[in-house]
């Protein structure tokens, strides 16, 4: 299947990093501080979607001195309101068939919550889960704690013999180093030789020294691509340090095709002037294997 009629929708595609930074930070951006829900609380009871999840947090991680960092040990705002959008009425990855019960979904960055893959995982057949080694126990726990009444009728795969594969769920959790794991054997390993139909990315570019290494990563993914249709790569993001986003925003453009996800396509929390906002990345002709 085609991805030109998503492609359609997206409208003007990027091509100036510094325009669209100077957009997005022009907005009435109300204030976030960091963007975390709450930096205290051991415990965080959410609602998405009228599900109610109960998602355990390690503020003591966060404030620790960790060296790779700390910052998946607690749950961030725009992570709810992804959540939410993701399974929003009329989405347009559901939409041009993207999230489907056949699709496979990788996500880099997932933390300690699990509010993604508990939030998505239902609608697709395979979702990859994966952090830094630091953060899989708490994120297993959470998933495990929140998928006691896992929906049914959902076509997935044979359940893996792996540990790391939560009971009674498609989601796999992996740990995923972007500086140091090779993302082919990794995903060959995973049950994913042949790519994902979706890379998905929540508040993970916050400093400078991760921009190459997370973009070199989707790079990997998305040439492992065989089929006929193109990975596609969500992003989203709060607004924080304009200089950090454009130089992100410059990296990933050189290597994919890059949309913002216009008002009309996003929920009312991720609208202009709520501070978040959400980008669309397919890889440029000439990266693809297959291309």
């Amino acid at each position: 299947m085609s991805l030109a009629p998503f492609i359609t929708q997206l409208g003007a595609e990027i091509d100036d990093a510094s325009e669209e930074t100077f957009l997005l930070f022009s907005q009435d951006i109300p204030s976030q501080n960091l963007g975390i829900l709450d930096s205290q609380a051991p415990l965080l009871e959410l609602s998405i979607a009228s599900r109610d999840l109960s998602i355990k947090q390690s503020p003591t991680v966060l404030n620790s001195a960790r060296g790779g960092g700390t910052t998946g040990a607690v749950v961030w705002k725009v992570t709810p309101r992804f959540a939410e959008w993701l399974i929003s009425p009329g989405n347009l990855l559901a939409r041009h068939g993207i999230v489907s019960p056949e699709s496979s979904v990788l996500e880099l960055g997932s933390g300690i919550a699990g509010i993604v893959p508990l939030t998505l995982a239902p609608l697709v057949q395979q979702y990859i889960a994966t952090d830094q080694a630091y953060a899989l126990k708490l994120l297993k726990e959470n998933i495990d704690q929140n998928t006691a009444s896992t929906q049914t009728g959902i076509k997935k795969k044979k359940p893996s013999k792996r540990a790391n594969v939560v009971p009674s769920s498609n989601i796999q959790i992996e740990s995923l180093d972007w500086e140091t794991d090779d993302v082919n054997s990794f995903l060959k390993s995973n049950n994913a030789p042949e790519g994902v139909d979706l890379v998905i990315a929540c508040d993970c570019i916050y400093n400078y020294a991760l921009i190459k290494p997370f973009v070199q990563t989707c790079v990997d993914i998305c040439r492992s691509r065989t089929g006929e249709r193109p990975t596609v790569c969500v992003i989203a993001q709060q607004l924080r340090q304009p200089d950090v986003f454009e130089e992100w925003l410059e990296e990933f453009n050189k290597h994919f095709r890059t949309w913002r996800v216009l008002d009309e396509a996003l929920t009312d929390d991720l609208k202009e002037n709520s501070g978040f906002m959400i980008h669309i990345g397919i890889l440029r002709q000439g990266e693809s294997m297959a291309a």
